[in-house]
């Protein structure tokens, strides 16, 4: 506060009282009428509201009105929320608007907010309850009327984007008396055929009355109870209705929600052309893995006659071991006899001699029966041997075929018609050519 006594200036005064009405007056709601209204370059608002009896200057800033979606006109009737305040450079009292609304939209707005509480509560709103919305939708209906704007964009844009999807049209009032109860048949229409996948609810932009409609109860539960997924497209972007809030998506416009209803068959070419790379890459790599697999199998490929060579080694140098242990063993038993045979010292010849006997006859036994157990492995692995040897094969009726470069042909592809072949028979061998192939 100034104090009385003390001289001030103009600025400290304009300020002070500036300060006064700011802290006494807080902000509220003045309803009146435009006049005077002007747009500044800068972009900002200069207009007065009036009554029958007075006038108010008043201001709204850039940056408030851009949130606005209409511009006032000279005489409408408006309800501004502001702040009352002094313009220090000129002593002005004024008002500071921060929000400004046509006159009516008041009670409108209040019954919006409280049907919305009382839907929220009711669990309309709830996330869970959302239906997702088909990616690929054969037909789609659309609720809207058949004069609207909306329809012609919906239309336009389902037939840019995907032009074999089928549209189904529920013709109802967007406006208007009895527009509600309208909207709410065509959506049950449209939930008792359930011929569409996608269900589009649409009006183009307005005002809170235009699009009343929207904010009722029983569109609402029309849409809440529609087994069908809906895509509201009310208004624009900055409108909110009802029936945003319960449809399962919201889109900002008509034309938002029939991109949100179809696929885009551009996007959908550049993804199915990314996908053909990515599978000839992926079958490209596998290809080439299984060639080199392949070249792996082959390293460790042994012929069969070189099989059988080195398996005939081995049994030849089995059987040597086999008869160099035995002629060790034969002498051993030999130099065991000799050495008993010495150390008899008592007459008892017969009887000694009796005993190297049987000795001698159980020693030829053993080693008669090592020798026939020997025998018998050395047949086994014979036989064994027999078996593996490809002529053996040959000598049952079998053939086997070489190409021109002297592999053998495992599979019709290493031969080609015309090429010169070589057949070998259990007996001899013949050439031949390749007149066909299956």
């Amino acid at each position: 506060m100034l104090k009385m006594d003390r001289i001030v200036t103009v600025s400290e005064l304009n300020r002070s009282a500036r300060q006064l009405l700011e802290q006494n007056f807080p902000l509220m709601w003045v309803t009146g009428e435009i006049s005077n209204f002007t747009r500044a370059a800068s972009g900002h608002w200069y207009f007065s509201l009036k009554d029958d009896s007075a006038s108010v200057r008043c201001v709204m800033f850039r940056q408030k009105n851009q949130l606005l979606d209409w511009v006032p006109q000279e005489g409408m009737q408006v309800e501004a929320r502001a702040l009352v305040t002094l313009y220090e450079a000129r002593g002005d009292f004024q008002l500071g608007v921060e929000a400004l609304r046509k006159s009516g939209q008041g009670a409108a707005f209040e019954a919006f907010l409280r049907l919305k509480e009382k839907l929220g509560k009711a669990g309309l709103f709830e996330p869970e309850r959302k239906k997702a919305i088909p990616s690929f939708p054969k037909k789609i209906g659309v609720v809207t009327s058949r004069r609207a704007a909306a329809l012609h964009d919906i239309l336009k844009t389902l037939e840019r984007r995907m032009p074999s999807i089928a549209v189904v049209i529920y013709p109802a009032a967007v406006q208007g008396e009895g527009a509600a109860e309208q909207i709410a048949s065509a959506i049950g229409e449209a939930a008792r055929h359930k011929v569409c996948d996608t269900l589009i609810l649409a009006r183009g932009g307005g005002s809170i009355e235009d699009i009343s409609a929207f904010n009722t109860e029983i569109v609402a539960q029309a849409v809440a109870a529609c087994p069908i997924p809906i895509v509201c497209g009310v208004g624009h972007e900055t409108d909110f209705t009802i029936a945003d809030f319960v449809a399962d998506r919201r889109a900002p416009t008509p034309t938002g929600a029939a991109e949100l209803a179809s696929p885009n068959r551009e996007d959908l070419g550049r993804r199915l052309s990314l996908l053909h790379g990515r599978l000839r890459r992926m079958i490209a790599h596998a290809i080439e893995s299984r060639m080199q697999h392949v070249d792996h199998l082959a390293r460790r490929v042994v012929h069969p006659r070189e099989k059988t060579s080195h398996q005939r080694l081995q049994l030849q140098h089995l059987a040597l071991r086999l008869n160099a242990s035995w002629s060790r063993l034969f002498e051993q038993k030999l130099w065991q006899v000799g050495h008993l045979a010495q150390r008899i010292s008592k007459p008892d010849i017969a009887s000694r001699e009796v005993k190297a006997e049987d000795a001698g006859t159980r020693l030829n036994a053993a080693i008669s029966g090592r020798f026939r157990e020997s025998r018998e492995k050395l047949r086994n692995l014979e036989a064994h041997l027999l078996h593996l040897n490809p002529q053996s094969v040959l000598a049952r009726g079998y053939s086997m075929v070489q190409n021109g470069a002297g592999e053998i042909v495992f599979d019709v592809s290493q031969v080609a018609v015309g090429e010169e072949i070589r057949i070998t028979f259990g007996k001899g061998s013949a050439a031949a050519e390749v007149l066909s192939r299956d």
